[in-house]
């Protein structure tokens, strides 16, 4: 016998099966475009998080970038590369301790670049009005642990390379390798930081002139000149100008902070009369050089002080931030004054 109930059963599992098939697939509408959202919203913020993260890191490689301040490279390398110019006049360059040199010149710049900013920031010379490019430190985009760090760190490659020297030269630059790492923290450091005490002046002839002039010469050929000797005057002193249009934009922030230096000691007109005396003398020693040259090349030297005195005349007709344009003329005008001189030497040895 069939059983009467059997049908109504498979009629109510069907109509289940339908109704739980439906409940699913109403189900998914539902919970589908929701699944699909939460994944695509967790998706765009893991996207954004990660593109924020790299560029953080890319402002903070950009912030020691900035803090390195390439453009005062040029005026590290400038003495160097005159000095192998000098010693290829002469007939002794060696390329390796020249290279070296330039290693213990870049180095040596940066690092006095971080000093600057970690110490400055330290004794609160940075202000907010300040008008020069702005530091890393005092805008908080480096912390001060990690600028001390920094510098410590091309300090120490700078001496590497110094001690590298050793092998091509005498004891004799081992006394100049620790002036020059000692200047560096004393510049802005210290109880009596050297920029404070209207010395700064001073440090740059020496150290961006006289001695790495002189020492690059020497550690290739084992004794001095005294082309080596006038020419690094020319350059100190070229060099001294992009100290000095710093200072004479930073007056009023130097006088209010307590930096001495010689501008604030001296005034703003004494700077200005400072920076063209310096420009002529440096021009006065290379005109006995190309004497012994063809006459053409004093009109390269003519076309360079034509520049000079041009850049002489914007330091004259600005104040403030205008001159940070001034600042990098100036320190084009010795890197252009370097190679001049370098290239002629080379032509003509």
């Amino acid at each position: 016998m069939v059983n009467s109930s059997n049908p109504d059963r498979t009629v109510n599992m069907s109509r289940n099966f339908f109704t739980s098939q439906n409940y699913i697939i109403s189900l998914s509408f539902v919970l589908f475009p929701r699944i699909f959202s939460f994944c695509f919203i967790n998706f765009l913020l893991l996207q954004s998080f990660n593109k924020k993260r790299m560029e953080n890191e890319k402002s903070k490689s950009r912030a020691w970038l900035e803090a390195a301040r390439p453009r005062t490279l040029t005026a590290s390398i400038s003495p160097v590369i005159l000095a192998g110019a000098i010693a290829w006049h002469d007939g002794v360059f060696n390329l390796i301790p020249f290279i070296l040199c330039i290693l213990v010149a870049l180095f040596a710049q940066i690092a006095s670049n971080f000093a600057n900013d970690y110490f400055d920031f330290k004794k609160g010379a940075d202000s907010e009005g300040r008008k020069g490019p702005e530091r890393a430190v005092a805008q908080g985009w480096i912390t001060p642990k990690s600028m001390l760090r920094g510098t410590i760190l091309m300090l120490v490659l700078s001496c590497l390379s110094g001690l590298s020297l050793l092998f091509f030269s005498s004891w004799i630059i081992l006394p100049v390798g620790i002036a020059i790492a000692l200047c560096v923290i004393a510049y802005s450091a210290g109880p009596f930081p050297l920029s404070y005490h209207g010395l700064g002046d001073l440090c740059v002839l020496l150290f961006y002139g006289i001695i790495p002039v002189c020492f690059t010469y020497f550690v290739q050929c084992g004794h001095f000149s005294l082309l080596s000797l006038l020419l690094s005057l020319s350059i100190g002193l070229l060099s001294t100008n992009i100290l000095i249009i710093n200072n004479y934009r930073d007056y009023e922030e130097d006088k209010v902070s307590g930096k001495r230096t010689t501008v604030v000691m001296f005034g703003r007109k004494s700077a200005v009369v400072a920076y063209l005396l310096n420009g002529i003398i440096a021009v006065a020693i290379v005109v006995p050089l190309l004497m012994q040259m063809p006459v053409w090349t004093e009109f390269l030297l003519a076309l360079f002080f034509v520049i000079f005195y041009s850049t002489w005349m914007e330091m004259k007709h600005k104040k403030g931030r205008p001159l940070n344009a001034t600042l990098g003329h100036t320190a084009r005008n010795v890197f252009l004054f370097a190679i001049l001189v370098s290239v002629l030497l080379i032509l003509f040895k």
